[in-house]
């Protein structure tokens, strides 16, 4: 069994539902185990401005599915809560990113292992230090050392779950 972490995202469209509906989703799928969610969290945009503040969180689950199913998944349950792609950092109803699957190192067209830029997004660190604060990052400090950087980017903690 691998154990995934998974970030989400929204900020259309009423986006605490969608993040908590997309929670469900990934909780309800056959072939996955929710172990953990992380409490919501209300984050500025990043990369373009003109947007509404983002709610995320991230989870981890554990899974049979090979890391290539498993972010063809994210990207069909995306489709399914209507994802569109107009341009790069565009608005979105719902955005899921699988941030790392069992330490496994992947470079391919559909997934980069482990994310490439988590360490750098206070919206990915903040809720990753509330569920696995031990998890070691590619740069070679723990989630919980990265959160010192983090400390002044606008993520604020919303009613924890």
């Amino acid at each position: 069994m691998a154990i995934a972490l998974i970030a989400l995202g929204s900020n259309l469209q009423q986006p605490e539902t969608q993040v908590s509906k997309a929670i469900a989703v990934l909780a309800s799928t056959p072939g996955l185990t929710l172990m953990c969610a992380s409490s919501l969290y209300a984050t500025a945009p990043v990369g373009y401005d003109n947007q509404p503040d983002f709610i995320n969180a991230v989870v981890q689950v554990a899974t049979e599915m090979p890391a290539p199913q498993l972010m063809q998944l994210l990207l069909d349950i995306e489709q399914t809560f209507g994802r569109e792609r107009p341009f790069l950092n565009a608005p979105r109803i719902l955005d899921l990113d699988l941030l790392d699957y069992d330490g496994m190192q992947l470079d391919t067209e559909l997934l980069k292992l482990p994310h490439p830029r988590m360490h750098e997004r206070g919206f990915v660190i903040l809720p990753l230090a509330e569920i696995v604060p031990d998890f070691m990052l590619p740069q070679g400090k723990t989630v919980v050392e990265w959160t010192a950087k983090h400390k002044h980017d606008d993520v604020r903690k919303l009613n924890p779950n």
